[in-house]
């Protein structure tokens, strides 16, 4: 009989929450700026619009990007900081790897002409890749990468080094 919490490589249940993530959700200040940056500019494909509300965007295997406005996400879960208005960012990155140099640059370049506010080129790292980024208009940034040292195998299972 399964557990209510995940299993450790036996099958056996540990205590604690399932580790994994289901939904990531960005609060957002314009439904239809966002919509025009993430599904007309890059291309993304809506599993789900509310108007005045929420976009869904499948992004992996049982994973979706909710794009919430803020004002309903503020009633719901409560304050949020706002980096708009400031030089900063919300103290968040989302990663996008992609499976070689020439992707990421690709990559940066299509979201440039969908509007985004701020790119930053791609470049060699000392952690042996290579990446750039780009903010959405409401200031999320998005790493895009190639790493070669991060490896999925058949079965989902990340391998880095």
């Amino acid at each position: 009989m399964p557990c209510d919490v995940r299993s450790d490589d036996s099958g056996g249940c540990l205590d604690g929450m399932e580790q994994s993530l289901s939904l990531i959700t960005l609060g957002v200040a314009d439904l239809t700026v966002t919509h025009s940056f993430y599904v007309d500019g890059l291309g993304w494909t809506p599993t789900l619009v509310v108007p005045d509300d929420v976009i869904f965007i499948q992004i992996g295997h049982g994973v979706l990007l909710s794009l919430w406005n803020s004002e309903a996400m503020i009633a719901e879960a409560g304050p949020i900081v706002d980096a708009r208005g400031g030089d900063g960012a919300p103290p968040i990155t989302l990663g996008h790897l992609t499976a070689d140099e020439k992707g990421v640059d690709d990559v940066l370049d299509l979201a440039a002409k969908a509007g985004s506010p701020r790119v930053i080129p791609g470049e060699r790292r000392p952690w042996g890749g290579y990446s750039g980024y780009f903010s959405d208009p409401d200031g999320y940034r998005w790493e895009i990468a190639h790493n070669p040292g991060f490896v999925v195998d058949e079965s989902g299972r990340v391998r880095i080094g």
